[in-house]
C-alpha cells in the first residue's frame, strides 16, 4: 500500500503533491462528488462502459483543473479573486471639488 505524506511545517499551510490549502478541499470534494455521481449513474442502469468513461474523463478534467488553478493563482489567489469581485471598480462622486473640502451645515430656519 502506498503511503503519502502531507507536509505541514510550522506556520505553513498543508501541502499534498503540490496542492496547497483550499485546492486540497476542491480536489477532495470534487473527487467525492464524481464518485457519488458515478454510483448514481451505475445504479440507475446506465451502461457500465459509459459510466467508466464519464468517471475517468471527468476525474482527469478535475485533476487538471485543480492543478491549473493552483499554479495560476497560488495559495491565496482564489480568495483574493473572490474579494476583488466584491469591491466596486470605481467610486462616482458628482460633487464639485471645492465642496468636498468644506462642510455644508444647513441652518434651521425659525
Amino acid at each position: 500500500m502506498a503511503e503519502y505524506s502531507i507536509y505541514k511545517g510550522i506556520g505553513h499551510s498543508a501541502e499534498f503533491k503540490g496542492l496547497k490549502s483550499q485546492y486540497l478541499f476542491i480536489f477532495a470534494g470534487g473527487l467525492l462528488g464524481l464518485f457519488v455521481l458515478f454510483v448514481i449513474m451505475y445504479m440507475i442502469g446506465i451502461d457500465q462502459t459509459v459510466c467508466l468513461l464519464f468517471g475517468v474523463a471527468s476525474a482527469s478534467v478535475l485533476v487538471w483543473g485543480t492543478f491549473h488553478l493552483n499554479e495560476k493563482y497560488g495559495e491565496h489567489g482564489l480568495l483574493k479573486l473572490q474579494a476583488s469581485h466584491s469591491h466596486p471598480r470605481f467610486i462616482i462622486n458628482r460633487k464639485r471639488i471645492p465642496s468636498l473640502f468644506t462642510r455644508n451645515i444647513k441652518r434651521r430656519e425659525q
